[in-house]
């Protein structure tokens, strides 16, 4: 017997809460780390604590308090101090660690100051010191340190323009990191030459550590003329402040300094370890589909492109598994992982996974028993208070009975009050952690194939 609709869309919120849940960042730095004596141990290096005079500790994104928890709990006497930046409402109770909230996608004041109370503990460091860094999604925008020369309204303005674009985000990075104190290698030229321990929960595509919070401590393999190409290829020589394209230009000529780059023997006293990825989390996810007992099978956790055209294709394989069985027989859980982009053409409200539910809704219209959901493992989703949304076969229908029109909100990018407007809104709340996005797709027809 085929389920119904109700319990699937359940099962499809239990099957991402598990995907959540997997990566959460205290107990991913307690698999990392181990205090032990005055045995430091991280990823199989051991550190002699009795070498060493102070520990800071530093870091940036979504998941960087709950980190920093777990860092106060394995070793709170032996921190000196430290800073982290999260985004508004991503908060944890610490005490030694100094917490600032700040903006996100689209950084703010507090990023600024967040960023310079960072500097302010790194200044103190020297090469008896151990600096612990803790990086994750969203650490780029939440460190908002700009070189000399450009404003906050400029970087704003550069963020702004970068994520209406459909630039990806190496691109995205590849420009904050030519234009910050921080990124792209500056923590870690900051802190030198104290030993830097940087562990970093990953939301990038592949996990390339140079990407994640654009790799304030890892060397920056790209360049200005990089910088200048995404320019050309977005057009945006009339959209961006004159200050950020002059720098641009002045680096590329050579006449500042380019990030710091692979052999810089300040690298020496960095280690770098990802402690948490988005195969976790769609592992876990296959795992509590099979427990509610789907025929499960995991795509890829590298899924990147236009959100609409990414949606098409997913919507094409709910298809062929009513018609054929496969990749996977009813009933069916069908997941994959990654970040795909956005572009703006409307005035709508909206994120890529609500825009990417809204784009299943007309191909999976009728599609017996089909729910597709799409969310972001860090509860949100664009600038709004939802991790994604929730499609399903009837969805179209529903949405047309109650005068709402999908193809119009799609045009508008306005899938946010579209899943408003018919209740399907996947509400979490922040969660602390992120490591992209987890797509769910449920099949189960009455005729099974």
């Amino acid at each position: 017997m085929a389920r119904d609709l109700p319990s699937m869309k359940r099962d499809a919120i239990e099957i991402f809460n598990a995907a959540v849940s997997a990566v959460e960042p205290s107990a991913a730095v307690k698999r990392f780390l181990k205090a032990k004596g005055n045995t430091l141990t991280v990823s199989g290096h051991h550190y002699d604590l009795r070498e060493i005079a102070h520990i800071y500790v530093v870091g940036a994104g979504k998941a960087s308090a709950a980190m920093a928890k777990a860092i106060e709990d394995l070793m709170m006497a032996r921190i000196t101090d430290g800073a982290v930046t999260v985004k508004y409402g991503y908060v944890a109770d610490l005490r030694r660690i100094r917490l600032t909230e700040a903006g996100h996608p689209v950084p703010d004041e507090n990023g600024v100051r967040g960023s310079e109370r960072i500097v302010e503990v790194l200044r103190k460091a020297t090469g008896e010191d151990i600096v612990i860094g803790l990086m994750s999604g969203g650490g780029s925008a939440l460190t908002p340190l700009p070189v000399e020369g450009i404003s906050l309204a400029d970087k704003q303005t550069l963020t702004r323009s970068l994520l209406n674009c459909g630039a990806t985000i190496h691109e995205i990075n590849s420009m904050r990191k030519h234009l910050s104190r921080i990124k792209g290698g500056g923590l870690a030229r900051l802190a030198y030459p104290a030993l830097v321990i940087n562990l970093m929960l990953s939301d990038v595509i592949g996990d390339p550590v140079e990407v994640i919070a654009s790799g304030p401590c890892v060397p920056d393999p790209s360049t200005f003329k990089d910088c200048q190409e995404i320019v050309e290829k977005y057009g945006l020589s009339d959209k961006l402040p004159f200050p950020v394209l002059e720098y641009i230009r002045e680096g590329v000529e050579g006449r500042v300094p380019e990030t710091p780059k692979p052999g810089d023997p300040l690298f020496e006293k960095v280690q770098n370890t990802v402690i948490g990825s988005n195969i976790v989390a769609v592992k876990a996810a296959e795992k509590k589909a099979k427990q509610l007992g789907y025929h499960t099978r995991i795509l890829s956790t590298f899924i990147e492109g236009e959100t609409r055209e990414v949606a098409k294709v997913h919507s094409a394989v709910a298809k062929e598994i009513h018609k054929t069985g496969n990749p996977v027989e009813p009933p069916a859980c069908v997941i994959t992982g990654g970040e795909t982009t956005v572009t703006i053409r409307g005035s709508g409200l909206g994120g890529r996974n609500q825009e990417f539910a809204l784009a299943s809704v007309s191909e999976i219209s009728g599609l017996d028993h089909t729910v597709v959901l799409s969310g972001g493992t860090d509860g949100s989703d664009g600038p709004t208070d939802a991790a994604g949304a929730i499609a399903d076969s009837t969805t179209w229908e529903k949405a047309k009975n109650s005068g709402l029109d999908p193809k119009a909100y799609l045009d508008n990018n306005d899938s946010h009050n579209f899943f408003e407007g018919v209740g399907d809104l996947l509400i979490t709340g922040p969660t602390n952690t992120n490591v992209m996005d987890v797509r769910i797709i449920l099949a189960d027809p009455a005729e099974k194939t």
